[in-house]
């Protein structure tokens, strides 16, 4: 309700204004999963050359085993999709996946490096969800995002899509923790793999100073 207020209000109020709506891509459900795939050493990777360069926003959201957090974003990213449509409002809508940066609060089930790195020096325990740890997932600096944001806020109609920035696997990330425990069941409505597919955004400054170091792939995140 949150969402079609404010759509509502920007209706009314100051409809030639940007309306930016910070949407996941939980709204995929596991869709994404009927991508084939390659199990490598480490990583899952795409099989057909076609899907290289990630998951397309064109990617259905119905008919689809969301969590409960992915249904609730989906209805929300409909109805900012509506307004744009129906009402010609400049919206925006940016599915996420996993955003990182240095402050990062982790936990758990969100902010993986984030969590990773806490496990770690903690000498905690660090559980992996499912898909034998190989599951791969963006990794996109939340600088980045902002960017991406404002460039979109400064001249909507010539914004759209976005880019891999850097993707992590989760077995060579374990590389960190001390102690690590396969918990063998996955998350429902979770993705083996995801790469977001490349479209017009520029590559990342924030995360372009790792691109000396090896790239692991992969996260159980979003």
């Amino acid at each position: 309700m949150g969402t079609l207020n404010l759509l509502e209000a920007t209706r009314q109020h100051c409809s030639d204004a940007a309306f930016v709506l910070m949407s996941t891509n939980n709204v995929y459900g596991d869709a994404p999963n009927e991508v084939p795939l390659q199990e490598l050493e480490t990583p899952y990777d795409y099989l057909r050359s076609e899907d290289y360069f990630g998951i397309a926003e064109t990617c259905r959201i119905d008919q689809t085993l969301h969590s409960l957090f992915g249904a609730s974003k989906a209805s929300a990213d409909l109805v900012a999709q509506e307004y744009g449509r129906y009402f010609g409002i400049n919206v925006g809508i940016f599915r996420g996946g996993c955003l990182t940066r240095p402050s990062h609060s982790g936990v758990e089930l969100h902010g993986f490096l984030s969590y990773l790195v806490k496990t770690a020096l903690s000498g905690q325990t660090y559980s992996v969800f499912g898909y034998k740890g190989k599951q791969v997932r963006d990794n996109v600096h939340s600088h980045d995002v902002v960017r991406a944001i404002e460039e979109f806020a400064a001249n909507p109609a010539a914004s759209r899509g976005n880019k891999i920035f850097r993707s992590v696997t989760m077995i060579p990330a374990l590389l960190l923790p001390a102690r690590w425990f396969y918990a063998g069941r996955k998350w429902l409505g979770s993705r083996s793999w995801y790469k977001r597919a490349r479209r017009d955004f520029l590559p990342s400054p924030q995360l372009a100073k790792i691109d000396a170091a090896p790239s692991p792939r992969s996260s159980r995140g979003s």
